[in-house]
């Protein structure tokens, strides 16, 4: 049996595509997990500590670690016209970004890279846990904040308006989906047990979709929103053909975000 640390998020997408593999409900072909699951921008901490075989990531991330981890085919999040939405609890418009305290969920997180490529003046930023930040903007801690996960689904629910979706800027700026995040294993794993881990998630994920009902325990007892509407909601907007299988149109567009990061 190969043992392996594994890292991911409790937000539904990601305990939707791993609960098969972690629980044994499919064949691991001899992989075994020891998963822990924690807040993206921890997740990009453990992967730049090198301290993790298998993580979930944010693609900003992954620009600084292509040396160290490989992109696994199946698993990721890809956004269509959707993605990190900046909201305020006044009605503000894009142009008046500027003179706003703006909180964002890390600073290797994909939703903070897409607000540097789309909105490159914005220098007043300060991170906290993405579950935080609806909280922060309706105490008025700060004037704005990038929302992530679950949250897209929750903030008109509280009063709060959105400025703008940074997934639908993105497609406006580049025809391509927006690469949000992806699973990355270790280079210091054998290439076989890279190809186990390529099989096995894929077939995680087609279970979980072929078998919904089976996952929603393990998804409910660690979302940060409990209600079964938002949990599909989220499921549905992050889980597609690309998380089955990346494909050339995912490379495509995981491609273009590194190189527009890296200018």
């Amino acid at each position: 049996m190969n043992k392996l640390t594994l890292a991911f998020s409790p937000c539904p997408n990601d305990t939707f595509i791993f609960d098969a593999m972690v629980h044994h409900k499919i064949d691991t072909e001899g992989l075994e997990f020891d998963y822990s699951m924690t807040d993206v921008e921890e997740l990009n901490k453990m992967a730049f500590a090198k301290s993790i075989d298998v993580t979930k990531i944010s693609f900003h991330a992954f620009v600084y670690l292509t040396k160290d981890y490989i992109l696994l085919e199946s698993g990721s999040a890809l956004g269509n016209n959707v993605g990190p939405v900046l909201i305020a609890k006044k009605n503000y418009s894009p142009k008046a970004l500027q003179d706003l305290k703006i909180a964002i969920p890390g600073e290797y997180t994909t939703a903070n890279l897409l607000l540097k490529i789309l909105f490159p003046p914005l220098q007043n930023k300060t991170s906290m846990l993405f579950s935080d930040i609806e909280d922060a903007v309706l105490s008025e801690k700060v004037d704005a904040g990038l929302i992530i996960h679950e949250n897209r689904f929750t903030y008109k629910a509280r009063g709060l308006h959105k400025i703008v979706d940074l997934g639908e800027l993105w497609m406006e700026k580049t025809g391509v989906p927006i690469p949000l995040g992806g699973i990355i294993a270790s280079k210091d794993l054998s290439p076989d047990t890279i190809k186990k881990l390529n099989r096995v998630l894929k077939k995680s994920i087609l279970f979980a979709m072929n078998n919904s009902e089976s996952c929603m325990e393990f998804i409910k007892k660690n979302s940060n929103e409990m209600q079964a509407e938002v949990i599909k909601q989220h499921i549905g907007l992050y889980v597609n053909d690309f998380t089955v299988e990346l494909g050339e149109e995912g490379h495509k567009a995981v491609e273009k975000l590194i190189t527009l990061a890296k200018e």
